[in-house]
């Protein structure tokens, strides 16, 4: 199989749905702290534990996310190994094209025809010295450093009132409030990226955040 591009890698990084997907678990994840939180009786201690428990698991959950990227790189790199050993040993070439066809995205597959699988065929036998096990490279590394940064980055500006206002309540209210502005927008990028009415996705992705703070906040969470 012809070896990856830096190119082709930072494309797969920067999927413009798997990243919105990540702004979006960050951003209800620490709504659900904020929103949970009570500041009637709160003092300044309180509210800056909130903070940090708040940045503290979105951290964590940048760091499980990172892991999980690479996990899955190294699991599609075995994957597309193991399909290229079928396709090389395979003794006819509709096997070799079911091999092929089972690492494509179906759409994909289902609209090539079995002359395109054929020149995919060809093209595979010949590679003169194919990988022999996956592996992990420097841009998966610096990719995975960059997920725990995205989730990092996209809640910081909700704990910016925190550290600028010293009135827990108002800091609690403007917090809130970018938060529901983030949630807008990431739902407007989401509906330009699905060709569906940005505005109104927008605003239905505030409605569906509050929906999913609300179930998790009943739930315990």
């Amino acid at each position: 199989m012809p070896p990856e591009t830096s190119t082709t890698r930072r494309k797969q990084f920067l999927k413009p749905m798997d990243r919105m997907l990540e702004v979006l678990c960050g951003l209800i994840m620490v709504l659900t702290f904020t929103c949970s939180f009570s500041v009637a009786t709160a003092n300044h201690t309180e509210v800056r534990q909130l903070l940090i428990a708040a940045l503290g698991c979105n951290v964590a959950w940048g760091v499980i996310d990172a892991v999980f990227y690479l996990m899955g790189n190294f699991a599609a790199r075995g994957r597309g190994i193991l399909a290229l050993r079928t396709a090389l040993r395979a003794s006819n070439a509709g096997e070799a094209q079911g091999a092929i066809a089972d690492v494509l995205p179906p759409f994909l597959a289902s609209a090539l025809t079995p002359a395109d699988f054929e020149v995919m065929r060809e093209r595979l036998l010949s590679v003169s010295d194919p990988p022999k096990r996956p592996w992990l490279m420097k841009d998966d590394w610096m990719a995975a450093l960059g997920v725990l940064l995205i989730e990092f980055l996209t809640v910081f500006p909700l704990a910016i009132p925190f550290i600028l206002i010293h009135n827990p309540k108002l800091a609690l209210r403007v917090s809130n409030g970018i938060g529901i502005v983030l949630l807008f927008l990431a739902g407007f990028r989401f509906g330009t990226y699905a060709g569906y009415r940005p505005w109104r996705v927008g605003f239905c992705m505030v409605v569906l955040g509050g929906a999913l703070v609300g179930i998790a906040i009943a739930l315990g969470g």
